[in-house]
């Protein structure tokens, strides 16, 4: 599956680079986006739950990478408000 990196700036100025084991944050996220910190952990878990029933599918098994995506960002939130700002999407 072509996997996909999305690069965050969370609301304190640190970065942090997600794993998605699919394109389908592309449907979610672009590059320049800010959200309210809820609103990104809502579409992250969104986007990392349908990449990963999309690996699922295609081999009978979820993406682990992408439940510890969704483990870090939520950790990650719970530390902050404000916005965050996709910084890019990449391969």
């Amino acid at each position: 599956m072509p996997e996909r990196y999305v690069t965050v700036r969370w609301p304190d100025g640190q970065t942090q680079r997600i794993y998605s084991p699919s394109t389908v944050v592309e449907d979610y996220f672009h590059a320049g986006q800010v959200l309210a910190v809820a609103d990104f952990v809502v579409r992250s878990r969104a986007a990392l739950t349908e990449a990963s029933d999309r690996v699922r599918a295609a081999y009978g098994f979820p993406c682990g990478r992408a439940a510890a995506s969704i483990a870090a960002v939520d950790r990650r939130a719970t530390e902050l408000t404000g916005d965050v700002r996709i910084e890019g999407i990449s391969a």
